[in-house]
Protein backbone atom coordinates (compact mmCIF):
# COMPACT_ATOMS: atom_id res chain seq x y z
CA UNK A 1 0.00 0.00 0.00
CA UNK A 2 1.20 3.13 -1.07
CA UNK A 3 1.70 6.20 1.46
CA UNK A 4 -0.40 9.16 1.80
CA UNK A 5 0.17 12.20 4.39
CA UNK A 6 -2.78 15.35 4.99
CA UNK A 7 -2.62 18.86 5.05
CA UNK A 8 -2.92 21.70 7.78
CA UNK A 9 -6.84 20.75 8.33
CA UNK A 10 -8.74 19.02 10.71
CA UNK A 11 -9.87 15.60 9.24
CA UNK A 12 -11.05 12.35 10.94
CA UNK A 13 -10.46 13.96 14.18
CA UNK A 14 -6.47 13.90 13.18
CA UNK A 15 -4.71 17.26 13.75
CA UNK A 16 -3.16 17.20 9.48
CA UNK A 17 -0.37 19.18 8.19
CA UNK A 18 0.76 19.67 4.51
CA UNK A 19 3.57 18.64 2.66
CA UNK A 20 5.19 21.94 1.92
CA UNK A 21 8.11 20.94 4.34
CA UNK A 22 9.04 17.67 4.95
CA UNK A 23 9.78 18.78 8.53
CA UNK A 24 6.01 19.69 8.79
CA UNK A 25 4.31 16.14 8.13
CA UNK A 26 3.53 14.05 10.92
CA UNK A 27 2.45 10.10 10.75
CA UNK A 28 -1.12 9.15 10.76
CA UNK A 29 -1.52 5.93 12.91
CA UNK A 30 -2.03 3.21 11.11
CA UNK A 31 -0.35 1.28 8.00
CA UNK A 32 -0.46 4.50 5.60
CA UNK A 33 1.31 7.87 5.20
CA UNK A 34 -1.06 10.91 3.85
CA UNK A 35 0.40 14.09 2.16
CA UNK A 36 -1.19 16.26 0.91
CA UNK A 37 0.12 19.67 -0.68
CA UNK A 38 -0.02 22.92 0.15
CA UNK A 39 -1.49 23.52 -3.43
CA UNK A 40 -2.55 21.35 -6.46
CA UNK A 41 1.04 19.69 -7.11
CA UNK A 42 1.64 16.06 -7.46
CA UNK A 43 4.54 14.64 -8.94
CA UNK A 44 6.01 11.52 -10.32
CA UNK A 45 9.55 10.60 -10.97
CA UNK A 46 10.21 14.74 -11.02
CA UNK A 47 7.45 14.67 -13.53
CA UNK A 48 4.26 16.53 -12.73
CA UNK A 49 1.11 14.10 -12.70
CA UNK A 50 -1.61 17.07 -13.24
CA UNK A 51 -3.04 17.54 -16.55
CA UNK A 52 -6.35 19.50 -17.79
CA UNK A 53 -5.80 20.57 -20.92
CA UNK A 54 -9.02 19.43 -22.35
CA UNK A 55 -11.11 21.41 -19.76
CA UNK A 56 -8.94 24.69 -20.27
CA UNK A 57 -9.63 24.08 -23.93
CA UNK A 58 -13.60 23.79 -23.04
CA UNK A 59 -13.27 26.55 -20.71
CA UNK A 60 -11.82 29.27 -23.34
CA UNK A 61 -14.20 27.77 -26.73
CA UNK A 62 -17.06 28.44 -23.80
CA UNK A 63 -15.46 32.02 -23.64
CA UNK A 64 -15.21 32.84 -27.08
CA UNK A 65 -18.86 31.33 -27.81
CA UNK A 66 -20.60 33.32 -24.68
CA UNK A 67 -18.37 36.87 -26.10
CA UNK A 68 -20.05 36.57 -29.43
CA UNK A 69 -23.16 36.65 -28.28
CA UNK A 70 -23.69 40.35 -28.51
CA UNK A 71 -21.68 40.66 -31.29
CA UNK A 72 -24.46 41.37 -33.64
CA UNK A 73 -22.24 42.83 -36.15
CA UNK A 74 -19.91 40.36 -36.63
CA UNK A 75 -21.43 37.09 -35.28
CA UNK A 76 -23.94 34.71 -37.24
CA UNK A 77 -26.07 31.98 -36.04
CA UNK A 78 -23.78 29.54 -38.30
CA UNK A 79 -20.59 31.12 -36.45
CA UNK A 80 -22.22 30.56 -33.05
CA UNK A 81 -23.61 26.96 -33.80
CA UNK A 82 -19.98 25.97 -35.64
CA UNK A 83 -18.37 27.26 -32.51
CA UNK A 84 -20.55 25.58 -29.98
CA UNK A 85 -19.75 22.40 -32.05
CA UNK A 86 -16.43 22.94 -33.11
CA UNK A 87 -16.98 22.58 -36.71
CA UNK A 88 -15.07 24.88 -39.57
CA UNK A 89 -13.00 26.68 -37.69
CA UNK A 90 -15.22 29.52 -35.90
CA UNK A 91 -12.36 30.48 -33.61
CA UNK A 92 -10.89 33.19 -33.45
CA UNK A 93 -8.07 31.52 -31.48
CA UNK A 94 -6.36 29.22 -33.68
CA UNK A 95 -5.37 26.47 -31.32
CA UNK A 96 -9.00 26.38 -30.91
CA UNK A 97 -9.63 25.20 -34.10
CA UNK A 98 -7.10 22.69 -33.99
CA UNK A 99 -8.32 20.77 -30.92
CA UNK A 100 -10.44 17.91 -31.77
CA UNK A 101 -12.07 19.30 -28.03
CA UNK A 102 -16.14 20.66 -28.49
CA UNK A 103 -18.97 22.44 -25.60
CA UNK A 104 -21.39 20.71 -27.39
CA UNK A 105 -20.24 17.27 -26.82
CA UNK A 106 -20.04 17.32 -23.21
CA UNK A 107 -23.21 19.16 -22.51
CA UNK A 108 -25.91 16.67 -20.56
CA UNK A 109 -22.72 13.74 -21.35
CA UNK A 110 -22.08 13.03 -17.63
CA UNK A 111 -22.01 8.82 -16.65
CA UNK A 112 -24.47 9.03 -14.01
CA UNK A 113 -27.09 11.10 -15.27
CA UNK A 114 -26.73 10.87 -19.07
CA UNK A 115 -25.36 7.82 -20.56
CA UNK A 116 -28.91 5.62 -20.60
CA UNK A 117 -30.57 8.89 -20.66
CA UNK A 118 -29.90 9.90 -24.27
CA UNK A 119 -33.16 11.59 -24.92
CA UNK A 120 -33.21 14.12 -22.37
CA UNK A 121 -29.33 15.04 -22.93
CA UNK A 122 -30.03 15.33 -27.01
CA UNK A 123 -33.15 17.78 -25.95
CA UNK A 124 -30.54 19.81 -23.64
CA UNK A 125 -28.27 19.99 -26.26
CA UNK A 126 -31.28 21.79 -28.81
CA UNK A 127 -31.74 23.82 -26.31
CA UNK A 128 -28.54 25.53 -26.18
CA UNK A 129 -28.67 25.31 -29.62
CA UNK A 130 -32.11 27.16 -29.89
CA UNK A 131 -30.62 30.38 -27.51
CA UNK A 132 -27.79 30.32 -30.25
CA UNK A 133 -30.63 30.49 -32.79
CA UNK A 134 -33.24 33.12 -31.04
CA UNK A 135 -30.06 35.41 -30.58
CA UNK A 136 -29.07 35.50 -34.10
CA UNK A 137 -32.14 35.76 -35.18
CA UNK A 138 -35.36 37.17 -33.63
CA UNK A 139 -33.54 39.10 -31.03
CA UNK A 140 -30.55 40.08 -33.69
CA UNK A 141 -33.41 41.21 -35.90
CA UNK A 142 -35.16 44.09 -33.17
CA UNK A 143 -32.06 45.06 -31.49
CA UNK A 144 -32.44 48.62 -32.60
CA UNK A 145 -36.49 48.24 -31.04
CA UNK A 146 -37.86 48.72 -28.00
CA UNK A 147 -38.74 45.26 -26.35
CA UNK A 148 -42.28 45.00 -24.99
CA UNK A 149 -44.59 42.13 -23.69
CA UNK A 150 -44.21 39.39 -26.90
CA UNK A 151 -42.24 41.67 -28.71
CA UNK A 152 -38.26 40.71 -28.51
CA UNK A 153 -35.94 44.39 -28.41
CA UNK A 154 -33.79 46.19 -26.06
CA UNK A 155 -34.76 46.83 -23.16
CA UNK A 156 -32.70 49.75 -20.43
CA UNK A 157 -30.65 48.82 -17.25
CA UNK A 158 -29.48 52.22 -16.59
CA UNK A 159 -27.13 53.57 -19.44
CA UNK A 160 -26.77 49.33 -20.22
CA UNK A 161 -28.87 48.10 -23.19
CA UNK A 162 -30.03 44.16 -22.38
CA UNK A 163 -31.79 42.47 -25.43
CA UNK A 164 -34.18 39.74 -24.87
CA UNK A 165 -36.91 37.59 -26.33
CA UNK A 166 -40.63 38.45 -26.22
CA UNK A 167 -41.01 36.73 -22.82
CA UNK A 168 -37.71 39.26 -21.62
CA UNK A 169 -35.54 36.52 -20.98
CA UNK A 170 -31.94 37.52 -22.72
CA UNK A 171 -30.92 34.24 -24.47
CA UNK A 172 -26.81 34.62 -24.01
CA UNK A 173 -28.01 34.74 -20.12
CA UNK A 174 -29.90 31.36 -20.35
CA UNK A 175 -27.12 29.56 -22.57
CA UNK A 176 -24.09 31.01 -20.12
CA UNK A 177 -25.64 30.36 -16.99
CA UNK A 178 -26.90 27.10 -18.04
CA UNK A 179 -23.64 25.82 -19.47
CA UNK A 180 -22.07 26.00 -15.73
CA UNK A 181 -24.31 23.57 -14.86
CA UNK A 182 -25.00 21.49 -18.33
CA UNK A 183 -20.96 21.15 -19.23
CA UNK A 184 -19.24 21.72 -15.89
CA UNK A 185 -21.22 20.71 -12.49
CA UNK A 186 -22.91 18.04 -14.80
CA UNK A 187 -18.98 16.64 -15.80
CA UNK A 188 -17.43 17.39 -12.46
CA UNK A 189 -19.99 15.91 -10.18
CA UNK A 190 -21.20 13.15 -12.16
CA UNK A 191 -18.83 12.01 -14.71
CA UNK A 192 -15.46 11.94 -13.54
CA UNK A 193 -15.86 12.16 -9.92
CA UNK A 194 -18.14 9.27 -10.03
CA UNK A 195 -16.83 5.83 -9.40
CA UNK A 196 -18.12 4.57 -12.35
CA UNK A 197 -15.37 6.60 -14.23
CA UNK A 198 -12.94 6.73 -11.33
CA UNK A 199 -12.96 2.89 -10.94
CA UNK A 200 -13.80 2.01 -14.64
CA UNK A 201 -11.98 -1.18 -15.57
CA UNK A 202 -8.58 -1.96 -13.93
CA UNK A 203 -8.40 1.44 -13.02
CA UNK A 204 -7.68 0.87 -9.00
CA UNK A 205 -5.14 -2.06 -9.88
CA UNK A 206 -3.36 0.15 -11.77
CA UNK A 207 -3.11 2.77 -9.67
CA UNK A 208 -2.24 0.79 -6.80
CA UNK A 209 0.28 -0.29 -9.25
CA UNK A 210 1.74 3.08 -10.94
CA UNK A 211 1.02 1.64 -14.12
CA UNK A 212 0.94 5.23 -15.71
CA UNK A 213 -1.40 5.68 -19.21
CA UNK A 214 1.06 5.10 -22.02
CA UNK A 215 3.54 7.78 -22.55
CA UNK A 216 1.93 10.01 -19.41
CA UNK A 217 3.47 10.32 -16.47
CA UNK A 218 -0.42 9.48 -14.48
CA UNK A 219 -2.41 6.82 -13.81
CA UNK A 220 -5.57 6.69 -15.43
CA UNK A 221 -7.98 7.31 -11.81
CA UNK A 222 -5.57 10.27 -11.57
CA UNK A 223 -6.20 11.84 -14.84
CA UNK A 224 -9.88 11.84 -13.96
CA UNK A 225 -9.71 13.75 -10.91
CA UNK A 226 -7.69 16.17 -12.65
CA UNK A 227 -9.98 16.58 -14.91
CA UNK A 228 -12.75 17.46 -13.12
CA UNK A 229 -10.68 20.06 -10.78
CA UNK A 230 -9.67 21.41 -14.52
CA UNK A 231 -13.49 22.42 -15.40
CA UNK A 232 -13.38 24.38 -11.97
CA UNK A 233 -9.87 26.14 -11.98
CA UNK A 234 -8.85 25.21 -15.34
CA UNK A 235 -9.43 29.02 -17.01
CA UNK A 236 -5.85 30.44 -17.83
CA UNK A 237 -6.00 33.44 -15.40
CA UNK A 238 -6.44 31.05 -13.12
CA UNK A 239 -2.77 30.27 -11.21
CA UNK A 240 -2.30 26.52 -11.02
CA UNK A 241 -0.29 27.03 -7.65
CA UNK A 242 -3.11 29.35 -5.37
CA UNK A 243 -6.28 29.25 -7.37
CA UNK A 244 -8.56 31.00 -4.63
CA UNK A 245 -6.03 34.00 -4.59
CA UNK A 246 -7.94 34.94 -8.04
CA UNK A 247 -11.77 34.67 -6.30
CA UNK A 248 -13.30 37.14 -8.31
CA UNK A 249 -10.23 38.47 -9.83
CA UNK A 250 -9.84 36.25 -12.20
CA UNK A 251 -11.04 36.16 -16.18
CA UNK A 252 -13.45 33.31 -15.80
CA UNK A 253 -17.38 33.60 -16.16
CA UNK A 254 -18.73 30.21 -15.21
CA UNK A 255 -18.25 28.23 -12.28
CA UNK A 256 -15.16 29.32 -10.58
CA UNK A 257 -16.57 32.98 -10.89
CA UNK A 258 -19.43 32.12 -8.85
CA UNK A 259 -17.95 29.88 -6.22
CA UNK A 260 -15.80 33.13 -5.53
CA UNK A 261 -19.27 35.50 -5.41
CA UNK A 262 -20.90 32.85 -3.00
CA UNK A 263 -17.60 32.61 -0.77
CA UNK A 264 -18.07 36.25 -0.79
CA UNK A 265 -21.27 36.05 1.03
CA UNK A 266 -20.37 35.83 4.81
CA UNK A 267 -23.63 33.05 4.89
CA UNK A 268 -21.52 30.82 2.58
CA UNK A 269 -17.84 32.16 3.76
CA UNK A 270 -15.34 29.44 3.36
CA UNK A 271 -16.71 27.52 0.92
CA UNK A 272 -14.04 28.12 -1.58
CA UNK A 273 -11.10 26.88 0.38
CA UNK A 274 -13.36 24.15 1.51
CA UNK A 275 -13.98 22.96 -2.21
CA UNK A 276 -10.33 23.43 -2.85
CA UNK A 277 -9.08 21.29 0.23
CA UNK A 278 -11.69 18.56 -0.52
CA UNK A 279 -9.75 18.67 -4.39
CA UNK A 280 -6.29 18.48 -2.68
CA UNK A 281 -7.18 15.65 -0.38
CA UNK A 282 -8.99 13.27 -3.29
CA UNK A 283 -6.01 13.84 -5.35
CA UNK A 284 -3.23 12.87 -2.43
CA UNK A 285 -6.11 9.84 -1.15
CA UNK A 286 -6.23 8.58 -5.17
CA UNK A 287 -1.96 8.57 -4.74
CA UNK A 288 -1.99 6.76 -2.03
CA UNK A 289 -4.80 4.22 -2.88
CA UNK A 290 -7.26 5.42 0.11
CA UNK A 291 -10.70 5.12 -2.10
CA UNK A 292 -12.86 5.64 1.16
CA UNK A 293 -11.13 9.11 1.84
CA UNK A 294 -11.04 9.84 -1.71
CA UNK A 295 -15.09 9.42 -1.85
CA UNK A 296 -15.65 11.34 1.35
CA UNK A 297 -14.09 14.54 -0.35
CA UNK A 298 -15.99 14.10 -3.60
CA UNK A 299 -19.30 14.11 -1.26
CA UNK A 300 -17.74 17.40 0.12
CA UNK A 301 -17.52 18.51 -3.37
CA UNK A 302 -20.86 17.18 -4.96
CA UNK A 303 -22.48 19.69 -2.00
CA UNK A 304 -20.39 22.45 -2.38
CA UNK A 305 -20.82 22.96 -5.94
CA UNK A 306 -24.48 22.15 -6.31
CA UNK A 307 -25.12 24.40 -3.14
CA UNK A 308 -23.31 27.54 -5.41
CA UNK A 309 -25.75 26.99 -8.03
CA UNK A 310 -28.99 26.67 -5.78
CA UNK A 311 -27.75 30.47 -3.89
CA UNK A 312 -27.00 32.02 -7.02
CA UNK A 313 -30.80 31.06 -8.31
CA UNK A 314 -32.34 32.42 -5.59
CA UNK A 315 -29.91 35.40 -5.21
CA UNK A 316 -30.89 36.58 -8.90
CA UNK A 317 -34.88 35.49 -8.52
CA UNK A 318 -34.94 37.71 -5.75
CA UNK A 319 -33.02 40.44 -7.21
CA UNK A 320 -35.65 40.78 -10.03
CA UNK A 321 -38.18 40.46 -7.44
CA UNK A 322 -36.67 43.64 -5.72
CA UNK A 323 -36.38 45.28 -9.31
CA UNK A 324 -39.75 44.15 -10.75
CA UNK A 325 -41.28 46.10 -7.53
CA UNK A 326 -39.04 49.30 -8.19
CA UNK A 327 -40.51 48.80 -11.98
CA UNK A 328 -36.88 48.67 -12.77
CA UNK A 329 -37.49 46.31 -15.93
CA UNK A 330 -34.38 46.20 -17.20
CA UNK A 331 -32.54 45.68 -14.22
CA UNK A 332 -34.94 42.81 -13.36
CA UNK A 333 -35.24 40.86 -16.59
CA UNK A 334 -31.48 41.04 -16.53
CA UNK A 335 -31.20 39.22 -12.42
CA UNK A 336 -34.28 37.08 -13.89
CA UNK A 337 -32.54 35.89 -17.22
CA UNK A 338 -29.33 35.10 -15.14
CA UNK A 339 -31.61 33.28 -12.49
CA UNK A 340 -33.24 31.41 -14.98
CA UNK A 341 -30.31 29.65 -15.81
CA UNK A 342 -28.93 29.10 -12.23
CA UNK A 343 -32.48 26.81 -12.43
CA UNK A 344 -31.88 25.25 -15.43
CA UNK A 345 -28.31 24.05 -13.58
CA UNK A 346 -30.47 22.87 -11.07
CA UNK A 347 -30.85 19.53 -13.12
CA UNK A 348 -26.57 19.19 -12.58
CA UNK A 349 -26.77 19.01 -9.27
CA UNK A 350 -25.81 16.24 -6.91
CA UNK A 351 -27.19 15.49 -3.67
CA UNK A 352 -24.39 13.11 -2.07
CA UNK A 353 -27.59 11.31 0.53
CA UNK A 354 -29.98 10.51 -2.62
CA UNK A 355 -27.13 10.07 -5.27
CA UNK A 356 -29.45 12.19 -7.75
CA UNK A 357 -30.17 16.09 -8.34
CA UNK A 358 -31.79 18.27 -4.99
CA UNK A 359 -34.69 18.78 -6.96
CA UNK A 360 -36.33 16.99 -9.59
CA UNK A 361 -36.60 17.44 -12.94
CA UNK A 362 -40.45 17.75 -12.78
CA UNK A 363 -39.89 20.39 -9.94
CA UNK A 364 -37.40 22.42 -11.70
CA UNK A 365 -39.07 22.10 -15.20
CA UNK A 366 -42.06 23.97 -13.33
CA UNK A 367 -40.14 26.60 -11.86
CA UNK A 368 -39.21 26.83 -16.03
CA UNK A 369 -42.46 26.87 -17.04
CA UNK A 370 -43.67 29.15 -14.18
CA UNK A 371 -41.02 31.75 -15.37
CA UNK A 372 -41.59 31.64 -19.10
CA UNK A 373 -45.74 31.17 -18.67
CA UNK A 374 -47.88 33.68 -21.07
CA UNK A 375 -45.61 36.67 -21.18
CA UNK A 376 -43.05 35.38 -18.79
CA UNK A 377 -41.12 37.94 -17.09
CA UNK A 378 -43.59 40.43 -18.14
CA UNK A 379 -46.16 38.99 -16.33
CA UNK A 380 -44.50 37.25 -13.26
CA UNK A 381 -45.08 37.75 -9.92
CA UNK A 382 -43.53 38.57 -6.97
CA UNK A 383 -45.09 35.96 -5.13
CA UNK A 384 -44.46 33.51 -7.60
CA UNK A 385 -40.49 34.29 -7.65
CA UNK A 386 -40.62 33.99 -3.65
CA UNK A 387 -42.30 30.77 -3.64
CA UNK A 388 -40.02 28.89 -6.42
CA UNK A 389 -36.75 30.60 -4.07
CA UNK A 390 -38.02 28.90 -0.90
CA UNK A 391 -38.45 25.55 -2.14
CA UNK A 392 -35.21 25.64 -3.71
CA UNK A 393 -33.68 27.04 -0.63
CA UNK A 394 -35.55 24.59 1.28
CA UNK A 395 -34.16 21.71 -0.41
CA UNK A 396 -30.35 22.69 -0.19
CA UNK A 397 -30.79 23.92 3.75
CA UNK A 398 -30.10 27.66 3.92
CA UNK A 399 -32.90 30.80 4.09
CA UNK A 400 -33.74 32.64 1.39
CA UNK A 401 -32.50 35.88 3.04
CA UNK A 402 -28.98 34.19 3.19
CA UNK A 403 -28.74 34.31 -0.35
Amino acid sequence: MRKLFYSAMIFGGLSLVSCSNDDDNIQVPGENEVVVPANYTFERDNSSTVYYGGQTTRLEMSKEITSNFLNFDGATEEMLLNMFANENSPFENAELNESSKSVKSKVAASNLYFSTNTVESSEIRNDFESWIAEQMTTVKANKDELAEAGKAGQIAQGTTARYVNGKGLEPNQAFAKSLIGGLLVDQILNNYLSQAVLDEGDNRMNNENDVTEEGKAYTTMEHKWDEAYGYLYGDPSIPANDPNSMLNESDDNLLFNYLGRVDADEDFAGIAESTYEAFKTGRAAIVAGDYELRDEQVEIIRENLSKVIAVRAVHYLQGGKDALNNQEYGAAFHELSEGFGFIYSLRFTHNPETGAPYLSKTQIDAYKQALLDGNGFWDVTPETLDSISEEIAAAFGFAVSEA
